[in-house]
């Protein structure tokens, strides 16, 4: 399974970013089918690559975000180093990078550089603030973020607040600067062309609100955590059974009525308590209590047959092991089986996007630092006799299982 033909084929992708919103963001792209070259430095590269879990020398960290990308390490603050930025650049439809604001004119790409360099190019940025504003020059990570937004004081027990478990406004950052290159690409082709594409970890966190931050907005009340329990709908969360908890999520009045005919609560409709899910939200403890009584002579094995025999949706708690052994996470191919350079099998997780039935897919594992340098170099002009001396001088790291071939 690969990623070719898909509807991003022949766009370039110069990704200069590292950690997480970013490679993120051109992993997408390339599961559509976009050509990445990521570009690192030469002090260990992605700062990710030394992050855990590893697995041997591997940085797990690093693997789950880096599919189907080639790697070229340079030195970014030579003057070689920055010719070859410049011509990667030329040939570039788009530039991604999520370094604090000023950095990219540090290297002397400049807005009117790029232009000169590549009038067509599209620049898509991710910072941790934005571009305005007393926060604006600040780092920004997620959990940061998540706490700074309002995340967290809805994530949790009333009592404690937690981050999600994940790094979310990373990943959803990620996404909704793909979103924003692919529009420009369109806009490029349609007539409309924009240059930059920017979103922040701040701005995608607050969108994330939905209803939980309009409440804030239109009612002045600033909403609480829930635990495992919908912030608004009832009966919505996880329910204890005779055997393991189970996730049910009744959200609406039909799906309600049929609720209380399976388990046993005949007369719930018509308490003035249940009556409608502005009531049962109201009185959700009375509720839980109620639904946890009639759900305790069952296991959650029986009542997940018999509700999702009724539409009711609802599903077991998994760990990350029990979800990627599923049989419906393996009937829709989601782990594709990969192997590294040195024979070891990696397991990942292809794309979340299919295209006329055909799932995204894995072009190549994740690039070693510096393994496809002298191919990229090559292709852009540079000799074999070239590379080696800018290797040798320390201006590019060429992996070593690489061999340079004369050009």
């Amino acid at each position: 399974m690969t990623t070719a033909g898909g509807p991003l084929t022949g766009i370039r992708v110069l990704d200069l970013s590292r950690a997480l919103a970013g490679p993120y963001c051109t992993a997408l792209l390339a599961d559509l089918g976009a050509s990445i070259i990521k570009v690192e430095s030469l002090n260990g590269g992605d700062t990710s690559r030394q992050w855990p879990p590893f697995e041997n020398d591997h940085s797990l960290y690093f693997d789950s975000l880096n599919r189907s990308k080639r790697s070229v390490c340079i030195d970014f603050y030579s003057a070689e180093g920055r010719d070859i930025l410049d011509r990667l650049i030329a040939g570039a439809d788009v530039l991604v990078e999520n370094f604090k604001l000023g950095t990219l004119e540090k290297l002397g790409l400049t807005a009117e550089h790029l232009k000169e360099l590549n009038p067509e190019l599209v620049v898509g940025s991710v910072t941790g603030f934005g571009t305005a504003g007393p926060l604006k020059n600040d780092a920004g990570l997620d959990q940061v973020i998540q706490g700074m937004s309002g995340l967290m004081s809805v994530t949790g027990e009333k009592d404690q607040n937690y981050r999600v478990g994940v790094p979310i406004v990373d990943i959803t950052s990620g996404m909704v600067c793909a979103l924003g290159i692919v529009a420009a690409l369109v806009g490029r082709g349609s007539g409309h062309p924009v240059s930059t594409v920017s979103t922040s970890l701040l701005e995608t966190a607050l969108n994330l609100s939905v209803f939980q931050g309009q409440r804030a907005l239109s009612l002045g009340i600033a909403p609480a955590a829930q635990g495992n329990n919908h912030p608004t709908i009832a009966p919505y969360g996880t329910f204890r059974t005779a055997t393991e908890p189970l996730n049910i999520a009744v959200g609406t009045q039909k799906q309600w009525l049929a609720f209380c005919g399976i388990i046993g609560l005949p007369a719930a409709p018509e308490d003035a308590r249940f009556v409608t899910g502005a009531d049962r939200s109201v009185h959700r403890d009375h509720l839980m209590a109620l639904v946890e009584g009639a759900l305790a002579g069952r296991s959650a094995d029986e009542w997940a047959r018999l509700l999702a025999r009724a539409g009711i949706p609802c599903g077991p708690l998994f760990d990350y092991t029990q979800a990627f052994g599923s049989a419906q996470v393996e009937a829709l191919g989601l782990v594709v089986q990969t192997e590294r350079r040195d024979g070891t099998a990696l397991p990942l997780v292809r794309g979340p996007l299919s295209f006329d039935g055909q799932a995204s897919g894995i072009a190549s594992v994740p690039p070693l630092l510096g393994e496809h340098t002298a191919d990229v170099l090559g292709e852009y002009g540079y000799s074999g006799e070239e590379i080696a001396r800018l290797a040798t001088e320390g201006r590019v790291t060429i992996h070593e299982e690489t061999t340079i071939g004369a050009r």
